[in-house]
């Protein structure tokens, strides 16, 4: 009896700092809770927008083109719904946002945007300007003095640093009137998905694996300090049977986005419409062998228009482009799809090199206005 009371006395003794010290540990746990990620997101919530957009869409009972064209007054109207996100990005209420996102609203008849920012404002919005290529548009809604988000740099992005996605999922901003938010980590940089079937290009993304799901396209991508990095834009799903988040997404690097913008701002589009001067055809293997070339990569000039972008530069017939950039021309469909995956647009310029009386040269070449 006596050792069992000895026992209990030394238990208690020892165990009265341990529960103390517990308790202590739990209130600096408590007090540790709001960190740099809860800062950042109390930062970035207020300037996330959800975006509704409703449209008139026309559609036909049959799929036979035929029969559409004989009988036009069967083609029905109906409405259709989306959701998406967006950010602010001006305290005059400049917004970005995905192409995709509103181009029911641009492409169909009487297309609507609203957009809803904290604590659950709403604003019918302008469509600024639209970018298929890139994929980014750009909204403005009439507010002063509006919760905006800080720029970051998309080239000082960290290979696993904290990544935060917020934005209007399935339109989960309707019932909050606040973003939801999740957390991952930068999982990769610099991936080149290239051009799209539907024209869109996606080159350099950013992927994370914070989760994003339908209605997240649009919304920001920011770090630990509250800076946007990327645009969210798109998924990989786990198969053709699901389209939620596996913890594969992407985003459109920030340093794009700001120069599409400033472009968006000035013209209300970006002019990816140019003219060269150059007319080229694909080297053939006797062609190459005539000219004593290594081998039938490239491309022979075969014209160059007078006074054009390709006569300033110095380009003669017979010139034979070998590479674009750094890419090794294999034909003329390498240049134009140079072109079209690094966003060049009218008035940028093209770095070739060139092979001319069997001596490599390098020539610049400005994609030309057409209203030059």
């Amino acid at each position: 009896m006596k050792k069992a009371l000895l026992y209990i006395t030394i238990f208690l003794l020892v165990s009265v700092p341990i529960f103390a010290q517990s308790g202590s540990t739990q209130k600096k746990i408590e007090g540790s809770r709001r960190n740099a990620i809860t800062q950042a997101i109390n930062e970035v919530s207020s300037a996330v927008a959800g975006i509704n957009v409703s449209a008139i869409e026309t559609y036909s009972m049959s799929n036979d083109p035929f029969f559409n064209m004989f009988f036009p007054e069967l083609r029905r109207q109906r409405k259709v719904q989306s959701v998406g996100s967006g950010v602010v990005i001006s305290p005059d209420g400049y917004i970005v946002t995905n192409y995709h996102v509103i181009e029911d609203a641009i492409v169909g008849n009487a297309g609507k945007i609203v957009v809803t920012i904290p604590p659950g404002d709403k604003y019918n919005a302008e469509v600024i300007g639209q970018d298929k290529v890139s994929d980014i548009a750009l909204l403005k809604i009439d507010v002063e003095d509006a919760h905006y988000v800080r720029m970051g740099d998309s080239d000082s992005i960290i290979l696993g640093e904290w990544s935060i996605a917020l934005g209007n999922p399935f339109g989960l901003f309707s019932v909050s009137k606040r973003p939801t938010v999740t957390v991952g980590v930068i999982s990769a940089l610099n991936m080149d998905f290239g051009a799209q079937q539907d024209e869109r290009v996606y080159q350099d993304m950013i992927q994370t694996d914070a989760s994003i799901n339908t209605g997240n396209s649009g919304g920001p991508l920011v770090n630990a300090h509250g800076e946007l990095i990327g645009i969210n834009t798109f998924i990989f799903t786990g198969g053709n049977y699901s389209r939620g988040s596996i913890g594969i997404g992407f985003a459109i690097p920030v340093n794009r986005v700001k120069t599409v913008v400033e472009q968006l701002k000035k013209y209300g589009e970006i002019d990816r419409s140019y003219r060269t001067g150059l007319i080229v055809n694909d080297v053939s293997q006797p062609m190459a062998e005539y000219l004593g070339l290594e081998s039938d990569d490239g491309v022979i000039v075969s014209q160059v228009k007078e006074n054009s972008s390709a006569d300033k530069s110095g380009f003669k017939v017979g010139d034979v482009i070998i590479k674009v950039g750094d890419k090794t021309v294999k034909s003329k469909k390498t240049i134009a799809s140079y072109i079209k995956t690094n966003y060049l647009k009218a008035g940028d310029i093209l770095n070739l090199l060139v092979i001319r009386d069997g001596k490599e040269m390098e020539l610049e070449l400005e994609l030309e206005r057409y209203d030059k």
